[in-house]
Parts: C-alpha cells; sequence; structure tokens
C-alpha cells in the first residue's frame, strides 16, 4: 500500500466515525463537481475541525476568504447561533452561484451572505461599512495575498479573535528557500507576518490525508 493510499485509508476512518457527511453536504460536494469547480474544498474532517473551532469561539460572528462552492461555508455556518452572520467572499461568480445554492439547500441563506469581487476590494468595502467585529476569520483563498488577508483579518476582529489560513505547507514547498511561487511567497510571508506581528500569537499544524501533504496555520489576535 503506498502512503498516499494509506493517508486516505486512514482520513476515510475518521470521516466515517467522527465527521460523516449528511445528504445536503454530499449534495454540495456533487453539484461543486458537476459544475467544474477546482476539487480544493476543504475535506470532511477538516470541516468538522472549523465547526469545531467555531463552536469553541462562541463565535457569532464569521468571515470567510474564498467561498468556493460553500462546503466549508455551510460547516462554519452550522456552528452559528440563529441570529449569528457569516460573511463569505468569492472572487469568482460561478462559484458563487454554486455556492449560494448550496447553502440555501442548507438552509443557511438567512444568515450567510456571499459576496462576488476581487477580496482585497470586498474587505475595503466591507471595513467601510463599519461592521462589528468578526469572531472568526477564514482565509482559504489565493495564496499570494495571504499577507494581505491577515492584515484585513486583524482590522476586523478584536482581541481574542481566531483566524485560520488553510493550504500553509504547500506540499513542503514553503519550507524550500529555493522555491520563489507566488503562492509559496505568499504563504510565506503570512507566517512570518504571524510569527512578528505584536498583536498576534500562532502556529501551523501540519497534516496528511485527502488533500494530500499540507496544513494549517492559527493566529489568536491578542489585546
Amino acid at each position: 500500500m503506498s502512503e498516499s493510499q494509506l493517508w486516505d485509508d486512514v482520513d476515510d476512518y475518521f470521516v466515517s466515525h467522527l465527521a460523516p457527511e449528511d445528504e445536503v453536504l454530499e449534495a454540495a460536494v456533487r453539484d461543486s463537481e458537476a459544475a467544474g469547480l477546482p476539487q480544493a474544498a476543504v475535506t470532511a474532517n477538516q470541516g468538522k475541525l472549523l465547526h469545531l473551532l467555531a463552536q469553541l469561539q462562541g463565535a457569532s460572528r464569521i468571515l470567510e476568504i474564498g467561498t468556493l462552492g460553500g462546503y466549508s461555508t455551510i460547516w462554519l455556518a452550522r456552528a452559528l447561533p440563529a441570529d449569528g452572520r457569516l460573511v463569505s467572499l468569492e472572487y469568482s461568480p460561478r462559484h458563487a452561484e454554486v455556492a449560494t445554492r448550496n447553502i440555501a439547500r442548507a438552509g443557511l441563506d438567512k444568515v450567510v451572505e456571499v459576496r462576488v469581487g476581487a477580496a482585497l476590494e470586498s474587505l475595503a468595502e466591507l471595513a467601510d461599512e463599519h461592521p462589528d467585529p468578526f469572531d472568526l476569520v477564514f482565509v482559504d483563498a489565493d495564496k499570494v495575498n495571504n499577507p494581505h488577508y491577515v492584515e484585513w483579518a486583524l482590522k476586523l476582529t478584536r482581541p481574542g479573535s481566531l483566524i485560520i489560513i488553510d493550504n500553509v505547507v504547500r506540499g513542503g514547498r514553503v519550507a524550500d528557500p529555493a522555491n520563489t511561487a507566488p503562492d509559496v511567497r505568499g504563504t510565506r510571508a503570512a507566517i512570518e507576518l504571524i510569527g512578528s506581528h505584536a498583536r498576534l500569537s500562532g502556529t501551523a499544524i501540519q497534516t496528511v490525508g485527502g488533500k494530500g501533504y499540507d496544513g494549517f496555520a492559527l493566529a489568536r489576535v491578542l489585546d
């Protein structure tokens, strides 16, 4: 058995016992694939982790940067109270259309708002609205802009808020100084920003499984 097959088998075992998908989540995956969206959504056990982190935060306001087909959005929004709010930013109108259908099927369209456009522009517009601080920010968009997303997250959160950045290992490329690909440079810049910023305390975790070798970063906003 190959190493990657072993990772998949372990993932399947964990998902079957700890994060089984219901019909809504399965439909979101199916419809996203049928629409030709990139197969880049979080796995079921990663979605469950997001759900649990949102619950542990007691989050009532969540910001997601990168909607794709709405799979992670559903996991996060299900952790919100009845009067909660999730704002998700998506660059592609086509992706947003699929996500909006998936979110409505999940019965979450009253608490989730999908905004279409370049995330840096949408973030500036959001800030101009002077919203209440977000309790949790999930960053899963174009990696080259990761440091900018972290900076915006700091402006839109409060002490105690949690920032999560997905896909920070990049198959191990993040640690290769000879690799200067834009996604790697953006990821490094975000990690180094978290490590040096006086208002952030963070760490990063490597993962293996259905999405190969990757990982995520967590940062808590400080006073």
